[in-house]
């Protein structure tokens, strides 16, 4: 991919401690060639730790203690900015499903502080990074994400012009390796040589980090504002991924926790019915009538029976997930 869309630009990410925004960042001190990038998150421990991890970064790289449900905060940080990366959220399903109102607040009307502040401060781009477990969701995690989802796509009718404030998202699966991941789960589980299953027929999608940082530059070189960016996923049988992770350990079946689904899905059947193949990815447009999506007519639209559901999708193999960790 070519960075110069990037150049002379500074870019902040909401979350950027997280193992998106590590990844991420990363990316950007070695591959473009930024004016400044901005990591804002409310955790000045991994900010620390972030600093050491760069360390010949001071004169590109700064670092914004600050909340996304402070407005006021995010309107200091935002100031002189051209792009915004938003990748915080409360994502522990578990642990959401019993603080429901925290989750709405980080959640939903963290999601409207950032939205407000990147029209007031006249940022140029702005992406969202959400997931599969914001379509047709189950649980509160999900709930809230399809939410967020709702008012940035909307917030494009806030702008003056096309070439005000734009607003687009990229939605993923599991993320293989990412902090708190079933990943990291099962390498201390298996140290007991006894690890968990939920159900046997459960199934996930999976993508690495370095795919998730591809497709969220994708995104924002690609942007009018509306767009939903998909990449094109496998997905993997849970079991299957504990016989490739764990073998030889034992496994206990302890049923489906609250908010699980068996399968995820990372487009509606509505989804699909305004969605086209763009190549490596898919590109869902949105359902106002200030889109214009004439930019976009030489590239196919999906089959109007496609499901894209994590059982319905090309499995992993074994060798493909060791490959992805």
């Amino acid at each position: 991919m070519n960075y110069d869309f990037l150049n002379g630009k500074t870019v902040l990410v909401t979350g950027g401690t997280g193992s998106f925004g590590n990844k991420f960042i990363e990316t950007l001190l070695t591959k473009a060639d930024c004016k400044k990038i901005i990591v804002l998150s409310r955790d000045e421990f991994k900010q620390h730790e972030m600093k050491q991890r760069f360390p010949n970064s001071e004169k590109k790289l700064r670092f914004f203690l600050g909340d996304i449900r402070d407005v006021s905060r995010l309107q200091r940080a935002f100031q002189g900015v051209d792009i915004v990366v938003h990748a915080a959220a409360l994502k522990q399903v578990p642990a959401l499903e019993f603080n429901p109102l925290e989750a709405v607040k980080t959640n939903v009307l963290g999601t409207q502080n950032v939205i407000d502040a990147a029209l007031d401060n006249k940022v140029q781009k702005v992406l969202f990074v959400s997931t599969d477990k914001a379509v047709n969701p189950i649980n509160l995690y999900g709930a809230t994400k399809l939410c967020a989802e709702k008012l940035w796509i909307a917030a494009n009718a806030y702008r003056p012009n096309r070439e005000a404030t734009s607003f687009s998202l990229v939605r993923y699966g599991n993320v293989v390796g990412s902090r708190g991941s079933i990943v990291e789960v099962l390498n201390n589980q298996k140290k007991n040589g006894v690890v968990t299953l939920t159900h046997e027929d459960m199934t996930r999608f999976w993508i690495s980090l370095d795919q998730g940082v591809e497709l969220v530059l994708y995104g924002l070189k690609k942007m009018k504002g509306g767009e939903i960016f998909l990449p094109k996923l496998p997905a993997m049988k849970i079991s299957d991924l504990i016989s490739s992770m764990a073998p030889g350990c034992e496994v206990k079946v302890v049923g489906i926790r609250p908010g699980e689904k068996l399968h995820e899905a990372l487009m509606t059947e509505d989804e699909v019915r305004r969605a086209k193949d763009v190549g490596d990815y898919y590109l869902v447009e949105p359902n106002h009538d200030w889109w214009d999506g004439s930019h976009l007519k030489e590239f196919q639209a999906l089959p109007e029976d496609m499901s894209y559901v994590s059982d319905r999708v090309d499995r992993l193999t074994h060798e493909d997930f060791i490959r992805l960790v």
